[in-house]
């Protein structure tokens, strides 16, 4: 299956829908995005239809519904998580201010945005 995500005029995902991988190859047997985008508007009737990947291959980061898709560098972005983290144009993905702790497996890492840290909560049945 390939996958595309539906955008708004605001370029935010609305929604991610799979199409058969049969409808985007063209006479020689090569994947086009185009002939997916022209399935999905067949389908859907409108839309502004963008290809997403499951293995990142394209794109970077899989779309989800409430993602952006930002044209200045063909990727899909998720909603920033919090007010205090910034993009990394090179990754294409959010960064918080602190960098992110090692913590042995039975924990796992929360940010804290009142306190801009990362807390460690044990994680349940571990001890």
């Amino acid at each position: 299956m390939a996958y595309f995500a539906e955008l708004n005029e605001a370029s935010i995902v609305l929604q991610v829908v799979a199409i058969n991988n049969a409808d985007l190859l063209d006479a020689d047997g090569v994947e086009q995005e185009q002939l997916g985008i022209a399935r999905c508007l067949e389908l859907f009737q409108s839309g502004t239809w963008k290809k997403t990947s499951y293995n990142r291959t394209i794109r970077r980061n899989y779309a989800g519904a409430g993602y952006l898709y930002f044209e200045p560098l063909d990727v899909f972005v998720e909603p920033q998580p919090y007010p205090s983290w910034t993009f990394d144009t090179a990754t294409a993905n959010w960064v918080s201010p602190v960098s992110k702790p090692s913590v042995p497996d039975i924990y796992t890492l929360v940010w804290d945005e009142e306190n801009q840290e990362w807390d460690a909560i044990i994680n349940q049945g571990a001890v």
